[in-house]
């Protein structure tokens, strides 16, 4: 088969303009970049037109190193909507330049089931990334200076919260030491850099509901403590408004087209493991504007993407989906089910049989947001026919509507039966209403462990003497009635990466606490993850670059 960058360049792509007057957006609204990408005004927004659109939520059992395809399906589905006539739009999130050159080397789906134009979507697509990592370090570098300005009238801060961000997978920057030298190259003191995705700009971006929320939310942000231990905030520093100006243009979602020329929203970031994983409130409602069907996804596996997607960002939105897929495959299924990981791409019936005990408590889990379930096959062209049927079976002995998605070599035809089931159970038994899984005014520490017993398993939760205390001064500022984002590894339920399956019996840990008073959530560290990724010993930027004038690598 054609790899997906060869397949990216046969499509034949329309121009945006075609694209958007599909869903009823004249080309006067629209702020092209370059013939086949197109910004969109969030007042195009239409709140009487969400409420008659269907939301399908895209999510995952526990994931494998080498991921499940929730982007594969959620574009299929999109595919396949549209041949069976209906008016999907999809709503998915825009990749992160650290993994596209660590691990994955693209995140735009794969095979015939692809966003277009993939190269400028994996890489600096619009310059959202840059806008938020440029508006997160100018405000770094604007409160360095204040410091540095106003010490000798005995300003000083106790302690600095805010952090510098890059796009980029880098270690050695976790942990540094800036103003080294001499007295005017400001004042030394240690430091550190997140991944942009874990910056709180990327979080206030991703749930503000226009400009002027935007603002509001970044005025609020938490910088650190001054020497009187008062909170100190970025409206202490007057400078809201410049950090709004740079966020202004990446505020608007991008538009573009899959294989097929399905219409498609890309805004707002990855990595529901560190963030809140989910694509922008915005670009979710601008598809729901011009959508019957919108399809979204969130990050890694149910526990923790589908899980914010529903406690936070629904919460906050208003929304509620019509039905929530489960994506699941059989590589997936054997490492929940003892296989060996070198060994999962061979058949092992028990491996499949045993995994089975993951993707059904990732069901319960999903059930018990009010959610009706479909799980989607994602196909691999080594899976076996005896295999597939047994997860099959499986499925209907538990009450769960199953269908196997084959887009990423058929295109929308290899997804024409999970299209038409996924209408039939909206049509049929759609989700009830929401049910969260702790309410607003539960206390921050009982929210965190209502998380970490209902939805991954927990026996037990414990907090470090740091956490407990930042959890207390949350408490103390008013922010209480937040919801939580819980930072942990996607490999398991636990915060153990290697405890496959379902784990039981043991203690969730939180090791951190971090305060969002902008994005108006609480990040609760558990176990050992980190927000700066690094890189693997082989990178996948080893196999990136320019063949005969076309990118090569990106796959």
């Amino acid at each position: 088969m054609k790899t997906d960058i060869e397949i990216a360049r046969e499509a034949v792509l329309k121009p945006i303009g075609e694209i958007a007057a599909s869903l009823g957006i004249g080309e006067e609204q629209l702020e092209p970049y370059g013939r086949y990408i197109a910004k969109v005004p969030y007042t195009c927004i239409s709140e009487k037109k969400i409420n008659k659109s269907n939301l399908i939520l895209v999510t995952a059992i526990t994931p494998t190193k080498a991921g499940i395809g929730k982007t594969t399906v959620s574009v299929g589905l999109a595919l396949g909507m549209a041949k069976i006539g209906k008016k999907a739009v999809l709503a998915l999130r825009e990749p992160s330049l650290g993994p596209c050159f660590g691990m994955k080397g693209g995140a735009a789906g794969g095979g015939y089931a692809q966003v277009l134009p993939m190269e400028k979507i994996n890489l600096h697509f619009t310059g959202d990334f840059h806008a938020i990592t440029s508006a997160n370090n100018m405000i770094a570098a604007l409160l360095d200076n204040y410091i540095f300005q106003h010490k000798t009238e005995g300003f000083g801060m106790k302690q600095i919260l805010w952090r510098r961000v890059m796009d980029i997978n880098d270690r050695n920057l976790r942990q540094i030491v800036t103003g080294l030298g001499p007295y005017v190259n400001g004042l030394p003191q240690e430091g550190g850099f997140d991944i942009t995705p874990a910056s709180e700009i990327m979080a206030i971006l991703c749930l503000s509901k226009d400009i002027e929320d935007l603002q509001r939310r970044i005025d609020n942000i938490l910088l650190g403590y001054t020497l009187e231990n008062k909170p100190f905030f970025v409206k202490n520093l007057g400078i809201s408004g410049a950090i709004t100006v740079l966020l202004k243009d990446a505020l608007n979602p991008n538009l573009v087209q899959t294989t097929e020329n399905t219409p498609a929203f890309i805004h707002g970031g990855p990595f529901a493991n560190i963030a809140h994983g989910c694509n922008s409130i915005i670009a979710t409602k601008m598809a729901m504007t011009y959508g019957d069907y919108v399809i979204t996804e969130a990050g890694f596996g149910a526990d923790l993407g589908a899980e914010k997607f529903l406690d936070i960002k629904c919460r906050k939105a208003g929304l509620t989906p019509s039905l929530t897929v489960l994506v699941a495959t059989l590589q997936g299924l054997k490492m929940h089910g003892d296989v060996a990981e070198e060994d999962i791409k061979k058949p092992n019936i028990e491996g499949v049989r045993k995994g089975f005990a993951n993707m059904d408590r990732h069901i319960q889990n999903l059930r018990g947001f009010g959610q009706t379930v479909l799980v989607c096959f994602n196909k691999y062209a080594q899976d076996t026919e005896e295999e597939i049927e047994l997860v099959r079976q499986h499925c209907a002995e538990i009450g769960v509507p199953f269908a196997l998605n084959n887009a990423f070599c058929e295109g929308g035809e290899g997804a024409v039966d999970l299209a038409n089931l996924v209408v039939e159970t909206i049509d049929n038994t759609p989700s009830g209403a929401l049910q969260y899984t702790y309410s607003d005014d539960m206390s921050i520490v009982e929210k965190i462990i209502a998380v970490a017993k209902k939805i991954y398993g927990a026996h037990s939760v414990s907090f470090s003497p740091e956490a407990i205390r930042k959890i207390a001064k949350a408490e103390e500022l008013g922010y209480g009635t937040f919801p939580v984002c819980i930072a942990k590894t996607q490999y398991s339920f636990s915060q153990n990466p290697k405890a496959y399956g379902v784990p039981t019996g043991f203690n969730f840990d939180i090791k951190d606490f971090v305060i969002n008073a902008g994005a108006e959530m609480l990040v609760a560290i558990a176990g050992d993850i980190i927000r700066m990724p690094g890189l693997p010993k082989s990178p996948q930027a080893l196999r990136i670059g320019i063949v005969n004038g076309q990118i090569d690598g990106l796959s």
